[in-house]
């Protein structure tokens, strides 16, 4: 197992305690004295996978969008869903770290021993990097208080429709023009990648493993200028050209879609929920996915919000 060591981002100063080497940058980010005291500065760290660069991976922070750092074990959010409650917000148990003479050493409970340097960027940003499997992950820190569940939704919004095998049409409002959306009472979209939706005609109250998907295409989410708690999404309907909808996350189980071009809103609630980790268990009814889901760098179109019928 390489050495590893705290790094920090500019001209440094020694400080010595007991066995250990601890580098302090000189603006004195935090007044932290050790690696422990940096990792458990905040409770949650989000994964701006993003910004990840180099050409490695490491399947468990690919997968994570939070982690934390807590008396020896380390915690995930792999889902968006239960996101908040789940774990008091920490998420499940993944395994263990050491931080150890100012070394980061983790012991992931299915993928074995990573280790990492931390370098600091500043008072609640630090990077781990991983130089022998060539990758370096950003994080953001945060105190359970102050992090922002709901916008972790919009800035993952593909991610969220995939954890559900299906999306099932629960409402229609009385305003807006008939269209060929109408007819659609089922949607999915698959985890294999952000580009693939299915959907039905079905009976609404069709059981899942029973639903034949009319159609496949493709889709796209934009961002909306402006806004932050709002996506267009845009399905690709080959035989009368894309529907567009402005997406809104209602809840965790539940979304709304306005049909941009007829006045319609329609909502959907999510249908078997696929639980995202390394395991071969099911419980609860829940679908649990044994391959877990990598995350992928997302580019967005930012558009401009339509004027509303």
């Amino acid at each position: 197992m390489k050495t590893l060591k705290l790094l920090f981002a500019t001209l440094i100063l020694g400080l010595t305690f007991t066995s250990c080497s601890v580098i302090i940058d000189e603006n004195d980010y935090g007044s932290y004295y050790s690696l422990e005291d940096i990792v458990t500065s905040h409770d949650i760290w989000y994964i701006d996978y993003n910004k990840t660069t180099g050409s490695g991976d490491v399947p468990f922070l690919s997968k994570a969008f939070t982690i934390s750092f807590r008396n020896g074990y380390l915690y995930a959010n792999n889902n968006l869903v239960g996101i908040g409650s789940t774990g008091n917000g920490f998420g499940t148990k993944i395994g263990r770290y050491d931080t150890y003479e100012g070394y980061l050493e983790v012991d992931h409970n299915m993928e074995g021993y990573y280790d990492f340097d931390v370098i600091e960027i500043s008072n609640d940003r630090i990077k781990l990097k991983d130089s022998y499997n060539n990758v370096t992950y950003y994080l953001e820190g945060y105190q359970t208080h102050n992090f922002d569940y709901d916008q972790i939704f919009y800035d993952n919004i593909e991610y969220f429709l995939q954890e559900y095998n299906a999306w099932e049409k629960s409402f229609v409002s009385d305003t807006g023009a008939l269209n060929e959306f109408d007819n659609e009472n089922f949607l999915s979209f698959t985890p294999e990648n952000l580009t693939t939706f299915y959907s039905s005609q079905d009976e609404v109250g069709t059981n899942i493993a029973n639903i034949y998907w009319d159609y496949v295409g493709g889709y796209e989410v934009a961002n909306v200028q402006g806004y932050d708690n709002l996506k267009i999404l845009t399905l690709d309907y080959d035989s009368w050209g894309n529907e567009e909808f402005e997406l809104s996350v209602i809840n965790d189980g539940e979304i709304s879609l306005y049909h941009i071009d007829s006045g319609t809103t329609y909502e959907f609630v999510g249908r078997g929920y696929i639980q995202f980790k390394k395991s071969s268990s099911k419980k609860g009814g829940e679908s649990v996915s044994n391959e877990g889901r990598k995350r992928t760098k997302v580019e967005r179109e930012t558009k401009v919000r339509r004027n509303l019928k």
